[in-house]
């Protein structure tokens, strides 16, 4: 067996040990040991025999024991093997001959059997021969494996004193396949491996078949490892040679030498017969015979074999292709997308085999595939009818002879906005829908909003229909509202709009929860009033009763709006509080009121003087008028009370409520005059109120103080007619005892007064006063509420402040003729002097300015350009100063756009461009609307509105047709009093298409030879192809050699060479030991050369 390269295992010792026979006669054995024998070649040489064989695992010292015994004995064979460095238990197989497999014939003559020796680490395997036939004779072999050890042990057996047996036993393999008697005559035995190596390939399972070989592919295996013996052929003087090369389209001569000229000869090629033909021409000159090939093409590439009788030489021929070189190289192409796409190359052979290629890769040119490839004569076309752009790319053609390539880009098409997203207000829950359309119509998008990619849902939808790109909303909500933005696929440009929902203003009077939306409190209490309000934007609320409306910054009643409800308040409820509140909304999407009705629940006012219609003994009858005032709520009764007149005593007539208006009292004394009195209610109170409360000083001035007040804590059932205020001046004789004496106390006012706040008068400068409140009701007056500190008639300096309003703290904008009338709060004491400017300047005098303690209103009867501006409003007090700044902006009609021309016309187009108007209306131009009109008919029509750019394509005109356009401008005012039209009209011709081809500098791919992948030192094993593979990298392309041992390869049909994108590949055909040695590949180009060498070892396997 040949030598392995792998590292030396561990030795396995077989022992072979031959026993007495348990039954017959059987000699002593005499061992034998003789050389391998080869497929009967050598004849075996007698030798001693060794007991133990120590063999490696790819080499055998010896391997080969005989044996002689005689017939109707036993014989048993062990063989013994070491384990001790073995894991596991090895694998035996005992075989007869050098194909059968004795383990599928145990049974009545062949016994196996095996064993262990833990202590020794030695297994034992036996195998019992019992009955020893004469055909039992022949040469045995034992092998042992274990994972990737193997070793082997063989010898023969003989055996002598055959007698004629009725049982020809198990171990004839091929009688038992044939099942007929044997012939009482020696049997020779069949050399298996001889027939295998003369047979072809299709007898090898008939063969197997025959002679019982169960393991034909391990047979075939060591077949083809077997070199065949040749043998001298008695038909040829001299045989083909084995392979022929010729050029296509050439020539070529295969002669034989018979050596008997009389041999009818037959050629075949593929192992069909040749017949003579102009292609094929058969000669005879002498002893030879020949067969000429005329125009050899491509598939005279074939296996040609020659029989002569029984016996056939065979050869092949090589047909070597010209080189097929590129006659018009590959252009490069730049288009857009959705165009077709034709890569023409011409070549120099009709129906060459090409191949194309895009970026290295082979294009596929299948059914379903994207790429045609067409051909006519020496043109191929490369075709792709829809170009998209992932076809950019490098695109070449590979043929025999070079290599032609080309880059095509393609790009997209430009993006036309035919239509652009508009800004929308939606009321809310109404359906949404944004819509656009731009060209190319099979270009993708994407919407966006805020920012956030926006996917399809059940209640949103985004549809695409070729150029139209849509976002529907079934139902709009608040979070519907923002910006909007569609981005086409692969372009930069983006279409945005604002989506603004609004929602009609709503006053949510349910949330009160009271009958007829009537609120009732008790006067003197605090009122809250919150009532929720929904609408988008805020709406701006306002409370009014009557005509009157509440402010937010009023004292006692004010109304306060917030973000969901709003909200009024009564601090302290008066009687005159009573009646019906209006809440008016208002917002961009409508307005909506409502009404509250508050109802103040007070003490009734006491009815008329009675009246005593009758007098009787001791009785009279009295009647009185309802009170004019009720107190909000039914009268339930009356009490009635008398006295004496000379009497300070009252005295009740009734407990029960009398609840008419009329009373007889009784048991009066006769002749004594007598008063009653009568009043509502349950309870009359007689004493006086509780002094007020919370005296302050609100205002100061040279002459006058202006104080407020809080109602007393306790009034009482005489109610409350007004109030007295009092003062006196310090430095009188009261001085000392803080004017307690009535008579040093000033009146300030004339006539009770309800209201809790008075202004005293006509005070000298710089005195000091004290002064006092006293509450009045039916019973008298109440403790005085007196200032604990004396006040000085001294107006106090309060520095100004401006209160600008919330609406004016941004550009207050208005249109031309409208009118401008602001209000500027401020504060400031004494009265501050107020003074405008503009820009610096004094204002026009088309402006009035009227000024008062608290504001400063700036009126424009009619609005003008020359209003606008930045104006600055001030406010002094000695040498405290304010000011404000006010940004009034007068907007206009913005005038027309300016050099309105047709840029270009192309199919159905007109490209038109202009530049803004010179004039904007004092405001941003926010878009533009695009007209056309036919010049036959000259109406108007508009293309486009709100347009936001200063160029357009108008497209789907109409062929035929000329066209003048105009264009108008807009701002927030509205579209200008007149467009700018085109000077020139636009002729739309039907004409063809073509295509401009800028000219682009090639990429300098030049470099010199580079081997990214070298030769390996290879082994071959001899009669088997060998290839040596290697790849190169250069341009332009290079000249491979391949040379052996330094001698340049050239036309040797022993060796082929290929060559296919960089990957070189040298093929020697049947190898011989001759064929060994230094292989080189050198590429070559006119910027430099490499080469890489390898060492190629040609193997002979000998044979068994």
């Amino acid at each position: 067996m040949p030598a392995a390269e792998t590292p030396q295992p561990q030795p396995v010792v077989i022992v072979v040990t031959e026993l007495e026979p348990v039954e017959g006669e059987v000699t002593d054995p005499q061992p034998l040991v003789t050389e391998p024998v080869e497929n009967g070649h050598n004849e075996p040489e007698p030798t001693q025999a060794k007991k133990h064989v120590e063999v490696t695992e790819v080499k055998e010292e010896e391997s080969v024991l005989g044996s002689f015994f005689e017939t109707s004995g036993d014989i048993n064979f062990v063989a013994k093997v070491e384990a001790k460095d073995l894991l596991r238990k090895p694998t035996i197989k005992w075989f007869k001959g050098k194909w059968m497999d004795l383990a599928s014939k145990t049974g009545k003559h062949l016994q196996l059997k095996e064993s262990f020796d833990r202590f020794t680490k030695i297994h034992t395997f036996e195998m019992r021969i019992i009955k020893a036939k004469e055909n039992y004779a022949g040469n045995y072999r034992c092998e042992v494996n274990y994972k990737d050890k193997f070793d082997s042990c063989s010898f023969d057996l003989e055996i002598k004193g055959f007698e004629g047996q009725d049982d020809a036993g198990e171990l004839d393999f091929s009688g038992l396949l044939k099942h007929r008697e044997h012939k009482q005559e020696e049997v020779s035995e069949v050399d298996v491996w001889e027939i295998l190596k003369n047979a072809r390939p299709d007898e090898y399972e008939k063969i197997a078949f025959t002679y019982g070989i169960t393991d034909l592919r391990g047979l075939l295996k060591r077949l083809k490892k077997t070199k065949k013996e040749e043998k001298k052929s008695e038909a040829f003087a001299k045989r083909l040679e084995p392979a022929y090369q010729v050029d296509k389209g050439g020539k070529i001569r295969l002669v034989v030498d018979l050596a008997d000229p009389t041999v009818e000869l037959k050629w075949y090629k593929n192992g069909q017969e040749i017949r003579s033909t102009p292609k094929y021409i058969f000669e005879h000159k002498g002893i030879q015979r020949i067969m000429v090939i005329n125009n050899c093409q491509i598939n005279d590439d074939a296996a040609y074999s020659v029989t002569a009788g029984e016996e056939k030489c065979t050869t092949e021929l090589f047909v070597k292709e010209l080189p097929v070189n590129i006659v018009k190289k590959l252009e490069p192409v730049k288009t857009t997308v959705n165009e077709r796409i034709e890569l023409e190359c011409e070549v120099s052979e009709e129906g060459a085999k090409v191949k194309w290629m895009k970026n290295g890769v082979e294009v596929p040119t299948g059914v379903r595939s994207r790429y045609r490839v067409k051909s006519e004569g020496t043109k191929h076309w490369l075709i792709i009818d829809d170009a998209t752009k992932d076809d950019t790319g490098t695109y070449s053609l590979m043929a025999t002879g070079g290599t032609t390539e080309a880059h095509v880009q393609v790009d997209l098409k430009p993006l036309k906005i035919l239509m652009d997203l508009q800004s929308v207000t939606v009321l809310l829950g109404q359906p949404l829908k944004l819509n656009c359309e731009i060209y190319p119509g099979n270009v993708l998008g994407r919407w966006y909003k805020n920012g956030q990619l926006i996917q399809p849902s059940e209640r949103l939808s985004i549809i695409h229909r070729t150029k139209n790109h849509s976002l529907d909303i079934e139902s709009s909500t608040i979070h519907d509202a923002g910006d909007y933005t569609f981005v086409p696929e692969g372009y930069t440009q983006t279409l945005s709009a604002k989506v603004h929902i609004i929602d009609p203003p709503r006053v949510h009077l349910e949330a009160l929860n009271v009958p007829d939306d009537t609120v009732t409190i008790v006067a003197g209490n605090k009122l809250r009033l919150e009532i929720p309000i929904s609408g988008e934007p805020a709406p701006r609320v306002v409370w009014m009763k009557g005509e009157r409306v509440i402010l937010d910054s009023g004292n006692r009643v004010r109304a306060e709006t917030f973000a969901d409800h709003t909200c009024l308040t009564i601090d302290i409820a008066e009687r005159e509080d009573t009646g019906n509140y209006k809440i008016v909304l208002q917002n961009e999407a409508g307005e909506d009121t409502a009404s509250v009705k508050i109802k103040v629940v007070d003490i009734p006012d006491p009815p008329e003087a009675p009246m005593v219609t009758d007098v009787g003994g001791d009785w009279c009858t009295m009647t009185w008028e309802l009170p004019r005032y009720d107190g909000g709520s039914p009268i339930l009764g009356y009490f009635i009370e008398r006295k004496k007149k000379q009497s300070s005593r009252w005295m009740r007539l009734n407990f029960d409520l009398c609840k008419e208006t009329t009373f007889e009292p009784k048991k009066m004394i006769e002749g004594v005059p007598i008063n009653t009195n009568h009043y509502l209610h349950l309870i009359r109170l007689l004493a006086v109120t509780s002094e007020p409360t919370m005296l302050v000083v609100d205002d100061v001035t040279d002459t006058t103080v202006t104080m407020k007040w809080r109602p007393p804590d306790t009034i009482g059932a005489a109610g409350l007619d007004g109030y007295q205020v009092e003062y006196c001046i310090e430095g009188s004789k009261t001085k000392n005892i803080y004017c307690m004496l009535s008579d040093e106390w000033i009146h300030a006012n004339k006539e009770l007064i309800e209201k809790t706040r008075y202004t005293i008068t006509g005070l000298p400068v710089e005195a000091k006063i004290l002064v006092r409140i006293k509450a009045i009701n039916a019973a008298g007056a109440s403790p005085p509420r007196t200032t604990q500190h004396s006040i000085l008639v001294k107006e106090v300096i309060e520095p100004p402040k401006i209160r600008i309003p919330r609406h004016l703290k941004q550009t207050y904008i208005r249109k031309v003729g409208e009118v401008v009338n602001l209000v500027m709060p401020f504060v400031g004491k004494p009265r501050p002097k107020v003074n405008w400017l503009k820009e610096g300047q004094p204002i026009d005098q088309t402006i009035s300015i009227r000024n008062s303690d608290c504001d400063s209103i700036m009126f424009i009867r009619k609005a003008e350009r020359k209003h606008s501006g930045k104006y600055e409003l001030s406010v002094q007090v000695e040498n405290h100063i304010d000011t404000a700044m006010l940004d009034i902006q007068i907007v206009d009609l913005p005038g027309p756009p300016q050099a309105v021309k047709i840029e270009e016309v192309w199919g159905n187009n007109v490209a038109l461009d202009w530049n803004p108007p010179k004039d904007n209306g004092n405001a941003p131009i926010i878009g533009y609307t695009i007209q056309k009109a036919d010049k036959k008919t000259m109406e108007w029509y508009t293309c486009i509105e709100h347009y936001h750019r200063t160029c357009i394509t108008i497209s789907d005109l109409v062929v035929g047709n000329e066209y003048f356009f105009r264009i108008y401008s807009e701002n927030m005012v509205g579209l200008s009093e007149s467009a700018t039209a085109t000077k020139d009209s636009a002729l739309i011709v039907k004409e063809g298409l073509q295509l401009k081809i800028p000219e682009y500098n090639d990429r300098d791919f030049t470099e010199p030879p580079i081997f990214t992948q070298p030769l390996i030192n290879t082994f071959a094993i001899a009669g088997y192809n060998a290839t040596l593979n290697c790849s190169v990298r250069a341009n332009p392309r290079p000249k491979v050699i391949w040379m052996k041992n330094k001698i340049t390869i050239i036309d040797d049909p022993r060796y082929r060479m290929f060559s296919n994108q960089g990957v070189c590949t040298l093929e020697i055909r049947k190898p011989s030991p001759f064929d060994g040695g230094v292989y080189t590949c050198k590429a070559i180009n006119d910027l430099g050369e490499a080469q890489v060498d390898c060492k190629l070892e040609v193997k002979v396997i000998t044979q068994e």
